[in-house]
């Protein structure tokens, strides 16, 4: 059997090794989902909310072991493990708890008037197996949330964890075992590249990828070759826009924490920060100060992958030598460690690869502008587009500034917030991403939505079924033109007309045994379609 290795990132100590599913089992794995899939998606849905409410429970039971073990698998700090790891999972699981049955409830809609006296709804069924493959950065939340969205949805599910972070694939594995879900419903693969391609051709209903652009679109044109459907949670390079009226200090803050939590490895991590010009020079001053008041080890952590400080590297190297200054920070710490200064540049220009490719690290660039127009300009000029935020004290103003930011979530006066909402849809535009999870949406996503029609079947035809008539077509006529056009165009013996031809198939004539039909029933029946 080969294992996994886990090295706590922080430190270069080994903690433990996790067996590797052979990626010849992942067939085997899909046959089991597959036989456990009628079951699971017949399962009443209160019942497999209990499965959820089991997950969450014994998370939080657990949080201070969890917390430690993904602070050890990942480098970030405890407290960062439970603020944004433990605690948006468990509240998201209790919102889906509440508002799951609302979600997946049929939805009465609107039916046309065409088809008078029917009934119009839609209902969310299960997809069938859904392939989950997850990242290393938070490595809980991001697995956590879709994989039983997608149970609750009815689905079965085939995880995969990232290989960089086994430890935490291990926790959640025992969190699932835990309570209690059957066999084949969720099973967890643990394993590097090979693993994830054998889930793709294992040929799942449904693939939810978070992770890298590169790794996104392979992922995407393997899935095309057999039509199925895809979500992409990629990377970003998000904007972060501070006006003149805004509270500096504020902002200083929310830019600190937005750029360097989980060391900056955060697909919403602020990587390019435009300050209006006459408040720049104090931006820099006061952000640079509070820098340096940063603790290492308890308000920042270490990096997690040692690829992505390489990375960070390159950038900062790049960005230096066309001209850029580095503030403070910039150096790797503690040989045998992923320790990384947190960094603030200036002097970037748009083209540097450190304003224009994801950086996923400590780095904080700050760059001035002139007028709103510009800030918005140089804000949208990326092939990310995942989070925005604006700062300003005029909120009219900075409503109408996220308005014109093309991206799928924008905070005002705050940072990365709206992944945390689980009310809000979360996904982004351009390349970072399709779909959207989180929200009503986080259950549709996993979910064919089919249309339902409903005739009563008690007419002997429609009025738009064969045979065509001159009437038929001259009611089309008015109909159309009374609806959508010229409303007073449409004269009221051929609107009285109308409303017989369309009553006509609704209503039997009313005649009796007894009753011989007058000469005028019998000329008025010859007009109506049969």
């Amino acid at each position: 059997m080969t294992y996994m290795t886990q090295l706590n990132p922080a430190t270069g100590e080994l903690i433990t090794e996790i067996p590797e599913t052979d990626p010849a089992a992942v067939h085997a794995a899909m046959q089991r989902a597959r036989a456990a899939f009628p079951s699971w998606s017949q399962t009443p849905l209160a019942e497999r909310l209990r499965y959820l409410k089991r997950v969450r429970e014994h998370l939080v039971d657990g949080i201070e072991t969890i917390a430690k073990d993904i602070a050890k698998a990942t480098g970030k700090v405890e407290i960062e493990a439970v603020m944004a790891e433990i605690f948006p999972t468990a509240d998201t699981l209790h919102y889906y708890e509440k508002e799951a049955a609302n979600i997946l409830a049929p939805k009465r809609v609107k039916t046309p008037i065409l088809f008078f006296g029917n009934h119009s709804y839609v209902e969310y069924k299960p997809m069938g197996v859904v392939g989950v493959i997850s990242p290393w950065n938070y490595p809980l939340y991001l697995s956590i949330v879709p994989v039983l969205s997608a149970l609750i949805a009815g689905n079965c599910v085939l995880f995969k964890p990232s290989e960089v972070t086994p430890l935490v694939g291990a926790v959640i594995e025992d969190l699932f075992t835990a309570a209690g879900f059957p066999p084949g419903v969720v099973q967890v693969l643990h394993g590097g590249r090979e693993t994830g391609q054998a889930v793709v051709a294992a040929k799942p209903d449904k693939i939810f990828f978070t992770g890298s652009v590169a790794t996104g679109k392979k992922i995407m044109a393997a899935a095309a070759e057999h039509l199925i459907p895809v979500e992409l949670e990629l990377g970003g390079k998000d904007p972060m826009i501070v006006f003149a009226d805004a509270d500096i200090d504020r902002a200083v803050k929310g830019a600190l924490w937005g750029a360097f939590t989980n060391a900056g490895q955060v697909c919403m991590s602020v990587e390019r920060l435009y300050v209006e010009e006459s408040v720049y020079d104090e931006f820099v001053r006061k952000a640079v100060a509070a820098t340096k008041q940063l603790r290492q080890g308890i308000e920042y952590g270490s990096m997690t992958f040692p690829p992505q400080l390489e990375l960070v590297q390159e950038h900062l190297q790049d960005a230096i030598d066309q001209g850029a200054t580095i503030q403070c920070g910039g150096r790797a710490l503690q040989e045998g460690t992923l320790y990384f200064e947190p960094t603030v540049l200036t002097g970037v220009t748009p083209d540097m690869r450190i304003m224009r490719e994801e950086t996923f690290g400590p780095v904080l660039p700050i760059m001035p502008f002139k007028t709103e127009q510009e800030a918005i300009t140089l804000a949208n000029d990326s092939e990310y587009g995942l989070n925005a935020s604006v700062w300003s004290k005029d909120l009219p103003k900075a409503k109408r500034v996220a308005s014109q930011l093309i991206s799928g979530n924008v905070c005002i006066n705050d940072v990365i917030t709206t992944v945390a909402n689980p009310h809000l849809p979360f996904g982004g535009v351009k390349h970072s991403g399709m779909g959207r999870y989180h929200g009503p949406e986080g259950l549709h996503t996993f979910s064919h939505p089919t249309s339902i029609m409903v005739n009563k079947g008690t007419k002997p035809r429609e009025i738009n079924w064969h045979p065509y008539t001159p009437e038929l077509h001259q009611a089309f006529n008015t109909l159309t033109q009374f609806l959508y056009g010229k409303k007073r165009s449409v004269p009221f013996p051929a609107l009285k007309n109308l409303i017989g031809q369309v009553l006509g198939t609704y209503r039997k004539p009313k005649t009796t045994a007894t009753t011989t039909p007058t000469t005028q029933q019998n000329t008025q029946n010859q007009n109506l379609p049969m």
